[in-house]
């Protein structure tokens, strides 16, 4: 007997509206742990509202989010972090006066625990963590190959490099369930062969559970292990890549006619 695996998280029916435009529509999906689940579209289909309602910065009229086995529908944003969701942006939200490493610090910060006098007063505890914190920033600075500016301020590096330090902060969240929202736009052919490896390495060697938003259908369709269609707001199709680049209805809805090929 084949033994069925327990989603990481599972969608159930998500309904979201505003002021009566249905976003989503009732969207069902489920995200195996370990798995690389990427999302496509075309614009206003409602993947960026996917992403906003599980991550927790909208609260769908209806449905469940179910991650780990809870309904985490009503978690405000800060407790899905400390659960374990993190989220890299499309559009960069890093501190330009801060250094990269510092940057990646702040994505630790959620994993403190010290109280203020203990700050404060530099026990050995705060002292400690502290230790842990840096020592998580330096290895994702060391994975992402940003050793050569781990001290310079973020403001004066170049857009590339940016969506690195942006990645490695939602890294140092030690998250359970990444959430990439296009992390290849903007970048040239060489940037996002080199953001396709990060995000393979990330599946591959640390095992974390990747959700993929992005627009570069060819990188998709060679990163994801399964891929999800939405279509104003409707899920009109899962499956494998092959099955999605074969899909009468999803050439349909990228090309505007069921014989073209993707």
């Amino acid at each position: 007997m084949v033994e069925l695996m327990t989603p990481l998280l599972q969608l159930q029916d998500v309904d979201l509206s505003f002021k009566g435009v249905r976003a989503l529509r009732e969207v069902s999906l489920a995200v195996n742990p370990g798995e690389l689940l990427a999302i496509i579209g075309p614009n206003g289909a409602g993947k960026t509202s996917l992403f906003n309602c599980i991550s927790g910065l909208y609260s769908p009229q209806s449905g469940a989010i179910i991650f780990e086995g809870q309904n985490i529908v009503k978690a405000p944003a800060h407790s899905r972090a400390t659960m374990g969701i993190a989220r890299m942006f499309q559009n960069l939200a890093l501190y330009e006066h801060l250094t990269v490493l510092d940057n990646m610090l702040v994505g630790c910060h959620h994993r403190y625990t010290s109280a203020w006098w203990a700050d404060m007063l530099w026990t050995e505890g705060a002292q400690k963590q502290e230790r842990e914190a840096r020592a998580l920033a330096e290895d994702i600075i060391d994975f992402l190959n940003l050793e050569g500016v781990r001290k310079t301020p973020v403001g004066v590096l170049p857009y590339g490099v940016l969506k690195r330090v942006e990645l490695g902060r939602a890294l140092c969240m030690e998250p359970k369930l990444l959430l990439l929202d296009e992390p290849a736009a903007g970048l040239n052919r060489e940037e996002t062969e080199d953001m396709a490896r990060y995000i393979l390495d990330i599946k591959e060697d640390r095992g974390i559970t990747q959700i993929l938003i992005e627009h570069d259908l060819h990188m998709v369709l060679d990163l994801a292990d399964r891929v999800a269609v939405l279509e104003f707001g409707n899920a009109i199709a899962v499956g494998t890549p092959d099955k999605i680049r074969n899909d009468p209805a999803v050439r349909a809805a990228y090309l505007g006619n069921s014989e073209d090929t993707i």
